[in-house]
Parts: structure tokens; C-alpha cells; sequence
């Protein structure tokens, strides 16, 4: 069963993602999730879409999806 999340605020500093999920804030470090979302210039990583479900989230400029439950995962 796919689980179902509220992202509520995404964003970035130089080497981490910030994500507001189901209300609760969690950092990640880019170099745990995503080579290409370090690689990636402002304008980039700030044109994402969040599934409907809230399952994940896709750049399209960079060709990168991550899915919120290995996110979630990684900063347990």
C-alpha cells in the first residue's frame, strides 16, 4: 500500500533539502538522496511537482523523482 503524505514547504540551502511533511520539519543532506539535486542551480531545484498523493516529488529540468517514505526513511 502506497502511503499518503502532506508536503507542506520544500526547500534548499547549499547542501541540504528542507521539507515540511505531515507537519513535521526533516533536513537531509543532498549527498544522502540526490547527485543531481546537489548538482542542480537554484532556478533547478525549485521547479518541483508533488504527486497529488504526496507519494513524491519530481524535477523535471533535472530528470530526478524521490519518493517522500525514503526520505522520511533517511532522516530516521
Amino acid at each position: 500500500m502506497v502511503s499518503t503524505h502532506t508536503i507542506q514547504d520544500i526547500s534548499f540551502d547549499k547542501d541540504s533539502i528542507s521539507l515540511k511533511i505531515d507537519g513535521k520539519l526533516i533536513k537531509i543532506a543532498l549527498d544522502e538522496i540526490s547527485s543531481k539535486l546537489k548538482a542542480a542551480n537554484d532556478f533547478q531545484r525549485q521547479f518541483f511537482k508533488v504527486s497529488p498523493s504526496g507519494y513524491g516529488i519530481h524535477w523535471p529540468l533535472i530528470d530526478e523523482d524521490l519518493s517522500v517514505e525514503a526520505m522520511l526513511k533517511t532522516c530516521i
